[in-house]
Parts: C-alpha cells; structure tokens; sequence
C-alpha cells in the first residue's frame, strides 16, 4: 500500500471518528476507536495464521445457509464444532507461533456480523472477548490492555440496550470505512498513529501526556540513529537496546526503530515507561499494531522519578542495562517531591537534585545516567533548563565540564498541543569526540499555521544535516568553545550564542550631515530661481 493510501485510511477512520463521537469527548472516544482497530488488526493477522496452520482443514469454503444452519459466523467456529478434542492442542501451538489465541467468537468477523444485524449480545461478546484477550490469551503481554476500556460507561448511553446499539454503529462505520484497505501491520499501524496525532489535536493541552509531534519525532529519532561519534558517517547499523523512559504512545520509539530498518539496520529491543495508564495501553497496543513481537519491546507502567522499574534498579555495576539510544519528551517544569533518599540515588549523586519546582533535569539525569558509552540521548525541554540559577546552574555546569552536552537546538514556538512556548532539544553523550557544543537557532525557520506551527521537511533536514556535519551557519549554527560558555556563567541561552537578528546598519553622521547641508544650499538655490520668476510675474515671493 502506497504513502498516500495508508494516509487516506486514517483520514477516512477520523472523518468516522469525528461524525460518531458527538458530544463524547476525544480522549474517550479516542480510546474506544483505537482499542476496536487494534481488535481487528489481532483478529486478521491471528485468522490468516490459523489458515496456514490448519491449511486444508481450514473450513473456510463454507456456505452460507449452512453456517446459518449451524449458527455460526467464522469458519474456525466451524472447526471448533468438529474438533473438540483437537482445540487444546491446537491453541497452545498459536501461542507458540502467533504468541496469542482468540476465541470465535471474540474474532472481529463475528463481532461486525454482530453489529451489522444489531444483536443485543454485542456489548456481553466485546466484554468477554477483552478480557479472555488481557487475561488467557498469552502470558502478560496483553495483561491490562483494554483496562480502561469502560463498555457499560453511560457516555455510550444511559442504558445497556442504548450502549449496545451505540457500539453496533460505531463497529459497522469502522468495518465499512477499511473493508478496502489493506489489514497489514504498516498500514493499520500508520492508520493508529495518524489517529492518535488527530485525536492529540482535539485533546488541547492534554494531549502532552501522550503525543510528541511526528515532526520533531522524526528530528529525535534521526539524532540517535546516526553515529555518536561521527554523525557525518551516517547511521548505525544496529541498535541492541533503545530507552523512551516518558514513552506516552510510543510514537518515538517506533520512529527510532523504522528510521534504522529503513535504512537495512536492525534493532534488538526496545524498551518505553509510561506512568499513565491510559497511555501505557495506547503504547503496548501500538507496538503490536506496528508488527512487533511481544519479545521485541517491553513497556513498563510505572512512575520514572520514583524508578520503579526493576530492570533499571540493578545496582551491580556490572549487571547495569545501558541503552544505545534514548529518546525523551518528558513533562515540561513538573513539579516533584524529591525526599532525602534521593540526593544519594545513583541517578543524581554526582550532579545533585533538581529543584521541587521543576523536575526536567531530574528526568534527563535518569536517562543519562543508563546511555551506553557509544550511545545518543536527545530530549526535549522548556527553554528555562538552558539558564535557570540555583541547583540547575549547578547540574549544567558538571554536565559541561564534564563534556556530555553535545548540541542544543532551539526550535520554534508554538509546535505542541500542549503547550505554546518553544523548546529546546539536547543531545547528550558519553564520551564526546568533540570537547564544544554545537548551538543551532531554528527558531524563526517553520511554517506557520492556523492552530500550531508546522516544520516543513527543508526545516528538518537542515537541523538534522547541521547536526550531523557539525556545520556553522550566519545566524543559525554556532561550535562554541567550552571557554566562551564558562565566560557566559554556564549560560546555554541559545541567543547569547546564535542570534538571529540582524546586524544593526552603522551610520556615517559626518556624511549624514554633509548630504543634509547639501540639501539645504539646493533647497535655497531653488528657491532663489523660483522668487525670480515671481517677481518678473510680478507676484509676491516665498
């Protein structure tokens, strides 16, 4: 399926999304819709796995009137009657191929029929079929998944009888709207995160919790792909771990992972934390819309600053997971509560605590502090990380003197659903081949438009080619020394650095004011002429 094909499934589920949901608001119907494509995603992929398994036996040429006959309404209903004794068996084999069972009856083929024919057991069916999927289908990868999915909510409607017809329209428009696209991973993938950049649209400012814009996605996920040491050399062929620890719906994850496979590299895992639990379900589901094995990823629900997570919990040096890329949009200036404990967290200790008022240099320090020695992180900051005094001045200075900031990057304002104030973008490292930093001012260079400002590609790809070859440009791009930041106070305010105004135009006073005495004697030589004529005409002069 073509670019332009994947693009127009997603506007045909939004324009069925925008018409259905009424009054309902965006994050609700957002999760309803999703969690309903990612059903139907599920149910194809795991019914053409069973066609390949059962391959003859697969009663898939079935009439009609005799499925009505037996009613049923998915072939595998069909061999489920005729082989009772074999299902047991059968289902342990696809959780060892497809890693998931779904029952018959919880298919997306049967929950559509179901829809189409306006049957009351609709809602009773998609109840059982979520949980039977969350919690006997595989293990724990899908444990929660359709947690928050409230089908007896009464903004589906005050009564059950009201909530199932509501769900049987909302199923068919689903149905009828990509019954003629493809079901494969890209394009229902691509098809969710178009959705989701939509519905993070409609949310305002709430949609910071879960929705980085794929435009500066993309500049993050470059960042990290190429070499840390010689960016110029181009991208890695491999990345065996890779960290989003504020994941939201995992969009940067997976944009770091198609950027390498694209370009014939691989990655080996990549691993995402979300304290929403909402969003962790969007992430979770997203990951396995896009085709990736429950092997692949791992995301964890839990709180980043408190580090809850085992896995990053290991305080044997030589057991410690570090990551070959990270990438962060973490909430902006959070208010935290850091208690005694944490000024000897392994995180913090060598640069100290980040202040209670904001929280940004406490969630770059943790990700720091797992980045491989080899490895890129880039994150994304309120512009105040840059010159903020107190503990913050304190953990800028050792991250420089140090020489782990590599490059930051002002963008422009107004890129966020969020949020309306410009960020910036660090990019941090390890170890450094270059002992400057490298300031890049995009701030003036964007499209602007009705609700957000846009990057346009040129605007990407001259951040990415600035960053890469490490070039300096007029009023754009800057290498500065680590001399001239120490002189600025640790001051990392872009302008200081890369302004870009123009230069004011020195005026000559001394020539100013000859050309004005030269106007004045034509003035009255002109003058002189004119009361001459005047007085010939016999007029009175001026």
């Amino acid at each position: 399926m073509t670019q332009k094909e994947q693009t127009q499934l997603g506007k045909t589920l939004w324009d069925i999304a925008d018409n259905l949901r009424g009054a309902m608001n965006a994050d609700d119907f957002r999760d309803y819709m999703l969690s309903f494509l990612f059903l139907r995603y599920l149910s194809h992929n795991y019914e053409e796995s069973v066609k390949k398994e059962l391959g003859k036996d697969y009663p898939d040429d079935t009439p009609k009137d005799v499925m009505n006959q037996l009613k049923v309404k998915t072939p595998l209903d069909i061999w489920y009657i005729e082989n009772p004794d074999s299902i047991e068996d059968f289902e342990m084999q696809m959780r060892r191929k497809v890693h998931y069972v779904i029952e018959p009856d919880h298919l997306w083929s049967n929950i559509t029929e179901l829809a189409r024919t306006q049957n009351d057991e609709l809602l009773g069916t998609l109840e059982r079929g979520f949980r039977y999927i969350e919690n006997e289908s595989f293990e724990s990868a899908f444990q929660g998944l359709f947690s928050e999915i409230n089908l007896n909510s009464e903004k589906l409607g005050k009564t059950a009888t009201e909530r199932n017809k509501k769900l049987c329209v909302i199923i068919q428009k689903i149905a009828d709207g990509i019954q003629d696209f493809s079901a494969d991973a890209d394009t229902l993938g691509d098809a969710y995160e178009y959705l989701i950049g939509q519905f993070a649209a409609g949310s305002g400012k709430k949609a910071g919790e879960f929705y980085t814009p794929q435009q500066i996605s993309s500049i993050l996920s470059e960042i990290v792909t190429l070499d840390s040491q010689d960016p110029a050399s181009g991208k890695k062929n491999k990345l065996n771990k890779v960290l989003d620890f504020a994941c939201g719906s995992g969009s940067l994850l997976l944009n770091v992972r198609k950027r390498i496979r694209d370009n014939g590299g691989s990655v080996g895992k990549i691993y995402g934390q979300e304290k929403n639990i909402t969003t962790y379900n969007l992430a979770r589901m997203n990951m396995l819309l896009h085709g990736m094995k429950d092997t692949e990823f791992e995301i964890f629900h839990g709180d980043t600053l408190e580090n809850q997570w085992d896995i990053l919990n290991e305080m044997n040096p030589s057991k410690k997971i570090e990551f070959d890329a990270i990438v962060a949009n973490p909430p902006f200036s959070l208010r935290w509560e850091p208690n005694d404990t944490y000024a000897d967290d392994f995180r913090f200790k060598s640069y100290g605590l980040a202040p209670k008022s904001a929280a940004d240099f406490a969630f770059l320090l943790h990700g720091f502090h797992f980045l491989g020695k080899e490895g890129t992180m880039a994150i994304i900051l309120p512009h105040g990380v840059l010159f903020r005094l107190g503990a913050e001045l304190n953990i800028r200075t050792k991250l420089l003197q140090d020489n782990h900031i590599d490059t930051v990057i002002g963008l422009p304002s107004n890129l966020f659903y969020s949020t309306g104030i410009p960020v910036c973008i660090l990019v941090l490292k390890k170890c450094k081949k270059h002992d400057d930093v490298l300031f890049i001012n995009a701030s003036d260079h964007f499209e602007k438009g009705k609700r957000q400002n846009n990057l346009t590609e040129d605007n990407i790809d001259r951040i990415i080619n600035t960053y890469q070859h490490r070039t300096e440009l007029e009023r754009y791009s800057r290498r500065v020394s680590k001399e001239e930041i120490e002189k600025n106070g640790y001051n990392l305010n872009i302008t200081r650095y890369v302004s870009t105004s123009l230069d004011e135009v020195k005026i000559d006073l001394k020539e100013v004011n000859k050309k004005l005495i030269d106007i004045n004697k034509s003035i009255q030589e002109n003058t002189d002429k004119h009361n001459a004529f005047l007085k010939e005409l016999g007029l009175p002069t001026i």
